[in-house]
């Protein structure tokens, strides 16, 4: 056969071959995780970034393209708050089941409680429904707070304020569930409108509004305004804030402004990238990858702006130099603590705006979204009747960069999935005394940070990581044994018969195994 100078030949391919193929591994594999989820934290040259305009054939009219819908029948379908959620009104079954859905842009299944819950007033009855039909699969999600197991099946439903007739769509009914359901809320289970990649169990599993797409041939776009700039997080449920999804495209009348946009840079999440932040106009100077550590997301489904620690470090300090009140305790910037005032005072003017700047459609350039104090110092009620209390609406993150529900509630949010982008525009209704808390603003030149803010891929699933130091345990085993035959060259054996392996051969064979 082959004499062992080919062998070492073969083996040297072969190590090759598999050593690429182990960083592939590292950066190829597509990853399914859940983080940055909803958590109560009631305790404590403009064309070139595509700016948009009303436009006759574009989808920021009152009905899309193909009149399948009126996206003035979806205005204020939304009912909640930053701190329980927003929430839309569904009928799900046959005959339909009304129920109330947490709207979430940071996860993929479609979910419904299923069973008696103490924190729930009603659940989906699955045998009461004669379109129920149950796929004989078990299904869970974990978030960053909570979590819920199930079964999962496929029914119909229609949303009595939106679509105008009934979707076939993939359902999991939840059957046991901790910390996902929570005191005061007023939702039955949660719409994840993100990609299929996070889907679980697995990406075969067709989110909802994909289906939507599928089957009503709505352009690939929905938007969300969300009402709760100010209000009380922990008001009464009977007079919640409202809101806006709109399915299929764009309302102008929830907008003031342009829409900016920046593109989604992996789908799975809405993963963004973030150029830098500023506090009172004064920029953090943080390499600019210290803002899409892990990642870069906005998810609806999250009640605060989340932020890496070093970035929420930072965030604090700055707030802290630039703001008029410098002895507050650590427990009211940790999420733990209320800072008060007597009633009527308002804390507004002792603090900065904060900006978060985002890459445009075009590379060179950004915007930057900006949430004056009213968004992210939040009120607080049925505390003390003489005192007006706060929380600070910023908390520290381990998985990730999330703009959530403190930022959005400033902003009518774009998510173009058909284009691979999310805008940005003032909301019509993120604004006190008339005055909008909230602003867009740009373009700004980008030439001052790295071409690629966002963090490198990393492997965030254990069986990857086993699975990369496995590969790489072989590769490194294959380079000593090719080490060894260079420091002790082989000797041939000229009597074996052909296709006969050699000892040296047979030991080099069964090592690789």
């Amino acid at each position: 056969m082959a004499d062992c100078y080919g062998m070492r030949h073969v083996l040297w391919v072969f190590c090759i071959c598999l050593c690429t193929g182990t960083s592939n591994t590292l950066f190829s594999i597509p990853l399914k995780i859940f983080a940055g989820k909803f958590n109560s934290s009631v305790d404590l040259d403009l064309s070139l970034l595509k700016k948009t305009e009303t436009s006759a054939n574009g989808l920021s009219l009152a009905s899309d393209p193909a009149g399948i819908v009126n996206f003035l029948d979806m205005v204020n379908n939304l009912q909640g708050d930053s701190g329980r959620g927003y929430y839309l009104e569904m009928l799900i079954g046959t005959p339909g089941q009304k129920v109330n859905i947490l709207v979430d842009t940071g996860s993929s299944n479609f979910a419904v409680a299923a069973a008696f819950h103490p924190y729930i007033t009603h659940y989906f009855d699955r045998a009461l429904s004669s379109s129920y039909v149950s796929s004989g699969r078990a299904v869970s999600v974990r978030y960053t707070q909570g979590n819920w197991a199930g079964e999962l099946g496929r029914d119909v439903l229609s949303i009595p304020q939106g679509l105008n007739r009934t979707i076939a769509i993939n359902i999991a009914t939840i059957l046991i569930s901790d910390g996902f359901f929570l005191p005061g809320v007023n939702w039955q289970g949660i719409l994840g409108l993100a990609y299929p990649t996070l889907a679980r169990p697995d990406s075969s599993v067709e989110p909802f509004f994909n289906s939507v797409v599928r089957q009503t041939g709505l352009p690939d776009v929905f938007s969300l305004q969300m009402c709760g700039a100010g209000i009380s997080a922990s008001g009464s449920t009977s007079d919640p804030a409202g809101g806006s999804l709109i399915l299929g495209g764009i309302e102008p009348t929830l907008y003031k402004g342009s829409v900016w946009y920046t593109p989604i840079k992996e789908e799975w999440y809405y993963q963004v990238e973030i150029l830098k932040l500023e506090v009172g106009n004064q920029n953090l100077n943080l390499d600019c990858k210290e803002y899409n550590t892990d990642k870069a997301i906005v998810d609806s489904g999250t009640t605060l702006l989340r932020l890496p620690q070093n970035v929420f470090t930072a965030v604090v300090e700055a707030i802290i130099r630039t703001s008029l009140i410098q002895d507050f305790s650590d427990g009211f910037w940790q999420g733990n603590k209320l800072a008060c005032w007597l009633r009527g005072e308002t804390p507004w003017r002792m603090f900065p705006k904060i900006s978060i700047y985002l890459r445009g459609t075009n590379t060179s350039q950004s915007f930057r979204i900006t949430i004056l104090p009213q968004l992210y110092i939040q009120p607080i009620t049925d505390i003390d009747d003489a005192l007006d209390c706060y929380r600070f609406g910023v908390s520290p993150s381990a998985n990730g960069l999330v703009i959530g529900a403190t930022v959005m509630e400033g902003f009518y949010v774009i998510f173009d999935r058909a284009q691979r982008r999310v805008g940005f525009a003032v909301s019509t209704c993120a604004e006190s005394g008339g005055v909008p808390l909230a602003e867009v603003a740009g373009p700004f030149g980008a030439s001052d940070v790295a071409a690629d803010c966002a963090a490198g891929s990393a492997l965030r699933e254990p069986w990857l990581w086993a699975l990369s130091y496995a590969l790489m345990g072989t590769c490194a085993l294959v380079l000593l044994v090719l080490l060894l035959l260079l420091a002790f060259p082989c000797h041939c054996r000229r009597d074996s018969s052909p296709g006969e392996l050699t000892d040296e051969s047979s030991l080099v064979r069964n090592r690789i195994k």
